[in-house]
């Protein structure tokens, strides 16, 4: 492969990977408040395995959209429209294909490991993950629906719960709201990140939410996405699943209020855009991060 370490970074979105450790903390927290304790080598698996599948994905869709055009045409963000590696860099292409294909065998691997060491209804859940990488830029991409909910069901009801059943061998019902709430945070993350792009998706034959229904209502499905997340959290609480220190994670509410705010009417100047999806971007990577934190102290 060539390219230095900067472009392979570059290509695989490394500020975005932190979202993987960010969502999985709460879930191992979770599974060590259920079991009572932690096994050090299956967690660093799991990371790997996650980080492998985030990377994967990554470095397919910069891949893809490079080859169909896409990336030439998009008014990049920091949080939108590609890394803007290839354009500058077209010879890094194959370098792109390739990362997709080491990331994606290495998650296979570990998978297939972690599946034959704590049995075989994690391999499932991998089957599907993978499945999701795969389909996920050139076909979910122009089906609204699935677009939507598609990045959730990923980081969310299959990372997080997956963590659980490798940690515990079960699906803690503390797991399972952690994972609801990723599941929600992570959907509101790629819908509000699809605004800048609605132009330049809908130019190039994409489906998703944004260029269905446009940017006022966007903000609106985030909104009831918000309530999701949050409600989650506070439902878990009621009904005796999380402790009361968890609600530490309610915390980051006013910057998602904030957030709404700023986008509420759909077309805003370019600067308040970006400042929104950087505060949103702050909300879903420390809420479950205080989640865990909430976690460990009750």
């Amino acid at each position: 492969m060539k390219g230095g370490v900067a472009d392979l970074l570059a290509i695989a979105r490394g500020p975005f990977l932190l979202l993987t450790p960010a969502v999985l903390f709460p879930a191992i927290a979770a599974s060590y408040r259920f079991s009572g304790q932690v096994q050090v080598d299956l967690v660093l698996l799991i990371l790997i395995a996650a980080v492998a599948a985030h990377v994967a994905v990554n470095a397919l869709n910069e891949y893809q959209d490079f080859s169909s055009g896409l990336d030439l045409s998009t008014a990049r963000t920091p949080f939108s429209g590609g890394s803007g590696t290839l354009p500058s860099k077209p010879w890094l292409a194959n370098t792109a294909k390739w990362l997709f294909v080491v990331s994606f065998t290495l998650m296979v691997m570990v998978g297939g490991y972690l599946s034959w060491r704590v049995g075989p209804r994690i391999f499932p859940l991998g089957v599907v993950g993978g499945l999701i990488i795969l389909v996920y830029t050139r076909v979910i991409n122009r089906m609204p629906l699935l677009c939507l909910v598609t990045p959730g069901v990923g980081f969310g009801l299959l990372m997080v719960n997956g963590t659980g059943l490798v940690l515990t061998g079960y699906f803690p019902s503390s797991v399972q709201v952690v994972a609801w709430l990723v599941f929600f945070l992570v959907n509101g993350l790629l819908l509000l990140n699809q605004l800048p792009d609605i132009e330049a998706d809908r130019a190039a034959g994409r489906r998703h939410v944004p260029v269905l229904l446009g940017a006022a209502s966007s903000v609106r499905i985030y909104g009831l996405l918000l309530l999701g997340a949050y409600g989650s959290l506070l439902l878990g609480w009621l009904i005796g699943v999380l402790p009361y220190t968890a609600m530490l994670a309610l915390l980051t509410l006013p910057l998602g209020l904030s957030v709404l705010r700023a986008l509420w009417h759909g077309e805003v100047a370019r600067d308040v855009l970006i400042s929104a999806l950087g505060k949103n971007v702050v909300l879903v990577l420390v809420t479950p991060v205080l989640l865990g934190v909430g976690l460990l102290l009750g």
